[in-house]
């Protein structure tokens, strides 16, 4: 077994930092390297020892945590991740988090039912593997128990069926992204006209969050930019992101494409699942589709994608330059279920393009 990645656990809770160190310790890919109650404690230790990774909490003593983060990636950049129930409330913290330099923004353990906590160590374990294959540049008590097996799309919808859609007068463009999304995918929504095609979305992010991340983006691009709602219905000009905490499947009545918001375990270890969202757009969107998977670890979503070209749908992966990190395409690529593999200022244009042609 290779190195392990040390992680630094900055919170003012004696209770947060023992759990935190309870799931991350579970995993034989993480260690533990130091913990700390406050930002100046932490500082001190960093002196000592650098981590690979850093999990912050928001509001503690003596310094805040994004004034801490903010002096991090100006001085000695090294991968952070914020956990804080204040965060994830209150969107526009998180937001301002990550425009600060965090790579991912996660809500804090907490005892609740046995699934709630199994989902929270999968989640950790796997937020923070992604964070140590960042590669930052200088900017602005629980009883653990055994991991359920990893889940495919099976668990949320049957496969697609042989038979390809019909072709209809719209296309409907499903993007999945995860870590270092939420920054590609401004990239992209903003290099939109206001009449492109209907987009669906999941991006890994915490419940509460999302609303937040949409009404920001809707701020800055031509197009609508919305959390999706059940029965949302696709329209041109408009992208709809599954809501923080569930899966979100499209769906097509007549020639009306619409998106069902819906409960269920976790997906190739997510919820939502970019695998559900893929698999969903094969079966009722077939060859009116087009598909971008972007930045992010993992392979949730490469399966889909597959299902999604066998179904006639034309799919683009972001190239490795441009993702923060470069999981999700690469299984995708692996698979042969892409047509393009694009930086991520050249994809918006690919899309247009295509769907011109289609």
């Amino acid at each position: 077994m290779g190195k392990k990645i040390r992680v630094l656990v900055v919170d003012d809770s004696a209770l947060v930092r023992s759990a935190l160190s309870e799931v991350l310790t579970s995993d034989p890919e993480i260690e533990i390297m130091a913990m700390a109650r406050d930002p100046i404690a932490a500082a001190l230790k960093i002196r000592n020892e650098v981590p690979d990774v850093i999990i912050l909490d928001v509001e503690m003593p003596r310094m805040n945590g994004i004034t801490f983060l903010k002096k991090i990636m100006s001085q000695h950049p090294i991968p952070v991740i914020i956990c804080s129930t204040l965060a994830v409330q209150g969107g526009q913290i998180a937001l301002s988090a990550l425009e600060s330099g965090a790579v991912e923004v996660m809500e804090k353990p907490s005892l609740g039912t046995r699934i709630f906590f199994e989902e929270s160590k999968i989640r950790i374990c796997d937020t923070v593997k992604a964070a140590a294959m960042v590669k930052i540049k200088m900017s602005k008590h629980v009883k653990l128990i055994k991991v359920s097996p990893k889940l495919t799309a099976d668990a949320i919808l049957p496969g697609p069926s042989i038979k390809a859609m019909d072709k209809a007068t719209e296309t409907v463009i499903a993007v999945g992204a995860s870590t270092g999304g939420t920054e590609a995918l401004r990239v992209l929504f903003e290099s939109l006209p206001r009449d492109s095609p209907g987009m669906v979305v999941v991006q890994h992010m915490p419940a509460n969050f999302t609303k937040t991340f949409a009404d920001r983006l809707d701020e800055t691009c031509l197009v609508s930019v919305r959390e999706a709602k059940n029965n949302d219905t696709v329209l041109r000009g408009q992208v709809l992101i599954a809501p923080g905490n569930y899966h979100m499947l499209l769906k097509r009545s007549a020639t009306r494409y619409y998106v069902e918001i819906r409960e269920g375990p976790l997906v190739s270890r997510h919820r939502p699942s970019v695998d559900v969202l893929f698999r969903s757009t094969a079966r009722y969107a077939g060859r009116n589709a087009m598909g971008v998977i972007m930045t992010g670890m993992g392979d949730d979503g490469a399966k889909g994608m597959l299902e999604m070209k066998q179904a006639g749908a034309y799919n683009i992966a972001q190239d490795k330059a441009s993702c923060v990190v470069f999981g999700m395409p690469r299984e995708a690529i692996k698979l042969d279920a892409v047509h393009s593999i694009l930086p991520l200022d050249k994809i918006a244009d690919a899309l247009l393009k295509k769907c011109r042609s289609l």
